[in-house]
C-alpha cells in the first residue's frame, strides 16, 4: 500500500526506491522505512501525507528530505535525486550495502559499487573515502549497522573510521543520540574499541551489560556528561537518579525500602548501576509485597501540614516494610513516641 501511494504520487517522474528500504528488502528483513529519491520531496511528502493521512514534516534543512509519519512506527521519507540521476544519488551515500536503488514501481537493481556482493559477504565499506568527512554521524551508524545487521567493517573501512574518529562529536546531539539510543552492549563496546566514545565524552564500563536497557547504557557509558545531550526530562531524571544510588549495605526489608523509595521506578537499574544487581530479586518481590494503601494519612497524625508530616508518614512507611509495624494503631503510637 505504501508504494503504490507514493506510485500514483509520483506517477510519470523519476523516483526510485533507495538505500536501507532496498538492503533491507535483500536481507529478508521488516522494512519500516520507505525511502525515495525524487526531484522534489517536500511536494512528494505533502502530497503523499495528503492520501495518507499521514503526519508531514521535514527532516533535514541541509539535506532537503522529508517524512511522512504513517501508524505502527512506518514511515515514508522522500530525498532530493542527488545530482540530477540515480547513479550520482547512489555516489554521495555512505556504504555499498546501501548503495543500492530500484525504480518506483519496479525494474532491475542498480547497484554501482557492489553493494549486494557486500551485502552476501556481510562486510561495510564506504562508497569513498569522504564518506566520514561529508556526514561524521556516519561513524556511528557504522557502527549501528555492524551491530544491527551482524556486518562488520572491511579493515580499510575501519582503519578509515580509526582516522576519524575525532569528528564524532560533530553532528548534532539529537543526532547522535538517534543512533547511540539503538546500539545493544556489544555496539558500545565497538564504539570503544574504535575510539570513538572518547570524543562524545564517554568511556567503556564493565557495566554495561549488567541490565539491557537503552537508557541504562546511555547512563554507564556517559553518566553526568549524558546531560551534554538534548535529553528528555524523563532520561535526565533517570541519570540523576542512577548517579545519586547508594548501594544498599544488604537485602534486608529496610535498605531494600530505602533503596526503592530513593530510585523507584528504576530500582532495579540503580541496583545495576551500584553493582547488587544480585538483589534484584528481592527488589521484585517486594514490589509484589506493596500494600494496597497506607497506614495513615497525613491528616490523621496530628501535625500540622509541612515538612514533619512527610517526614513521619516515611519513617511510618519505613517501619511497616521492615515490618515492626503492620496495624494504624501502632503507626499512630511511632508518630507519638517520634514527637516526644
Amino acid at each position: 500500500m505504501r508504494e503504490q501511494i507514493a506510485e500514483e504520487v509520483l506517477a510519470g517522474e523519476d523516483a526510485w526506491i533507495v538505500g536501507g528500504a532496498v538492503r533491507d528488502e535483500l536481507l529478508g528483513r521488516r522494512v519500516d522505512d520507505l525511502d525515495i529519491a525524487c526531484a522534489e520531496p517536500e511536494r512528494a511528502a505533502r502530497a503523499y501525507g495528503a492520501r495518507s493521512g499521514g503526519a508531514v514534516f521535514p527532516l533535514s534543512a541541509v539535506f532537503g528530505g522529508w517524512r511522512v509519519a504513517l501508524d505502527e512506527s512506518r514511515t515514508v521519507d522522500f530525498s532530493p535525486l542527488q545530482g540530477g540521476a540515480i547513479e550520482s544519488d547512489l555516489a554521495a551515500r555512505d556504504f555499498t550495502v546501501n548503495a543500492l536503488a530500484v525504480p518506483l514501481g519496479g525494474g532491475e537493481l542498480v547497484d554501482p559499487f557492489g553493494g549486494r556482493a557486500d551485502l552476501d559477504g556481510r562486510v561495510l565499506r564506504p562508497v569513498s573515502d569522504r564518506v566520514f568527512d561529508d556526514d561524521p554521524l556516519r561513524l556511528l551508524r557504522a557502527v549501528r549497522l555492524e551491530d544491527e545487521l551482524g556486518f562488520r567493517l572491511d579493515p580499510g573501512a575501519e582503519r578509515l573510521v580509526r582516522e576519524k574518529a575525532a569528528l564524532a562529536g560533530q553532528p548534532a546531539g539529537e543526532r547522535i543520540l538517534d543512533e547511540l539510543a539503538r546500539l545493544s552492549a556489544a555496539g558500545f563496546e565497538r564504539l570503544s574499541e574504535l575510539g570513538l566514545l572518547e570524543p562524545l565524552g564517554g568511556h567503556a564500563d564493565p557495566r554495561l551489560r549488567a541490565f539491557d536497557s537503552p537508557w541504562f547504557r546511555l547512563a554507564v557509558t556517559f553518566g553526568a556528561n549524558l546531560k551534554r545531550f538534548p535529553i528528555s526530562n524523563q532520561l535526565r531524571r533517570f541519570v540523576d537518579t542512577l548517579l545519586r544510588a547508594v548501594q544498599p549495605a544488604d537485602g534486608s526489608p529496610r535498605e531494600i525500602h530505602r533503596l526503592r523509595r530513593a530510585a523507584e521506578p528504576w530500582a532495579l537499574e540503580a541496583l545495576a548501576f551500584v553493582g547488587s544487581e544480585e538483589l534484584s530479586g528481592t527488589v521484585e518481590e517486594a514490589r509484589q509485597r506493596d500494600p494496597a494503601g497506607p497506614l495513615v494519612r497525613g491528616d490523621e497524625i496530628g501535625v500540622a501540614p509541612g515538612p514533619e508530616v512527610g517526614r513521619l508518614l516515611e519513617q511510618i512507611a519505613e517501619e511497616r516494610a521492615a515490618g515492626t509495624i503492620t496495624t494504624r494503631e501502632e503507626a499512630l503510637e511511632l508518630v507519638r513516641r517520634s514527637l516526644e
